[in-house]
């Protein structure tokens, strides 16, 4: 049974001018196909799906019809589910918007798509614009224009970065530029770039720097890493109220603060103030009503188990946990921090969300990002208890 669910997106207009050397497709289509250019966005995607092939039986493709992602998917064997039904024979950037609203809509893990800095564009004004956790985005380069940081070096290495998440290896999340340059002027030499937007990209893992004989993370420092960059979003988000939830992860955070920490138990931090300790689910309710901003809470997982909610947090119940995301931010006011070595500990093992909501835990299932060091990311895999 397929459990990954993979969001494919292709322009199939996609750097159709550059052969004809119009040095972009943007409003040229109809003008290049004249000049006897050839759509090659299906090849170059397909050579992304192939590396996938292998996983047939593990993901599902959920994606748009005909050119714009079925064709190519199906063509290849994967199981495929529409989700868009395009009106036109000639895609636009309407049908690229419409289609990434309906993959959110179905909560696939990652959208990858096949474009230029055109599509990218297209793409942000739908998934920067989402007040509820960002889906990650990677592009397969496709167009003549690739200034935009969301695009992978190949197509296939692309291909590989979707393998990882598939098998559920660590992969580093990542912030990329979308930029775009005006082809009006390109046409007349002139370069002009731009920088119009930034989405969460998944890349291949980064390790820290910190390391110690046989490679491993030494904890300390890679713990004062973690600390150090949720300090600094408490200083740049001043106004943002702090559950601390319990471990000792967190309480390696509560130290660097200079608070008092309660190892088995929940504390709640204002403007890097320790305001309540040990908080009973009735105290955090009545704090996350009456505090006028956003409330953030930050967890760690119980070690070799991967449990983030349902053990030994019982305080951080249902009626916490959706008061949390249901403020601006979504599923992102839950900030999970962990080192790489704790996690590479459950040997690919998901993180587990225990609630006794089933409704909750189906919302927190799916990628999420876990702080793993300072501005570095990964991508992990929530589950609900089956």
């Amino acid at each position: 049974m397929s459990s990954f669910k993979l969001g494919f997106i292709i322009n199939p207009i996609a750097g159709i001018g550059g052969s004809v050397a119009l040095k972009g497709s943007d409003g040229m289509a109809m003008h290049a196909l004249a000049l006897g250019a050839k759509p090659k966005a299906n090849e170059r995607a397909a050579l992304a799906l192939e590396v996938l092939q292998p996983y047939k039986e593990q993901l599902s493709i959920y994606t748009a019809s005909g050119e714009m992602g079925e064709h190519c998917a199906q063509q290849l064997g994967f199981n495929v589910n529409v989700v868009y039904q395009t009106q036109q024979v000639q895609t636009h950037s309407d049908d690229t918007e419409l289609a990434v609203r309906a993959l959110i809509d179905e909560k696939v893990d990652v959208i990858l798509f096949a474009g230029g800095d055109g599509t990218a564009r297209n793409i942000a004004n739908v998934v920067a614009s989402e007040e509820h956790f960002q889906v990650p985005v990677l592009g397969i380069p496709a167009g003549c224009k690739i200034h935009s940081g969301v695009y992978a070096i190949t197509p296939k290495a692309a291909g590989r970065v979707i393998e990882l998440m598939v098998t559920k290896e660590l992969v580093t999340l990542t912030t990329g530029d979308v930029m775009d340059i005006d082809e009006s002027l390109f046409r007349d030499g002139i370069v002009k770039a731009k920088r119009y937007s930034e989405m969460q990209i998944p890349s291949e893992l980064r390790y820290v720097q910190a390391v110690k004989s046989g490679g491993k993370e030494s904890d300390e420092l890679v713990l004062q890493d973690i600390a150090a960059n949720v300090i600094e979003e408490m200083a740049e988000y001043n106004e943002t109220q702090f559950i601390i939830g319990s471990g000792s992860t967190t309480a390696f955070l509560m130290a660097e603060l200079g608070l008092e920490n309660t190892l088995l138990g929940v504390d709640i931090v204002y403007q890097q103030a320790l305001l309540c300790s040990d908080a009973t689910e009735t105290e955090i309710i009545e704090s996350i009503e009456q505090h006028s901003g956003v409330t953030k809470l930050v967890i760690t997982l119980i070690g070799g188990q991967g449990h983030i909610f349902g053990r030994g947090n019982q305080q951080l119940s249902p009626r916490v946990l959706r008061a949390i995301i249901a403020q601006e931010g979504g599923k992102n006011n839950i900030v999970i921090i962990a080192t790489k070595t704790k996690l590479a500990e459950l040997a690919n093992r998901p993180l587990i969300s225990d609630t006794g909501d089933n409704g909750l835990d189906q919302i927190l299932s799916g990628f999420m990002p876990v702080t793993t060091g300072y501005k570095d990311q990964v991508l992990y895999q929530v589950a609900t208890p089956q």
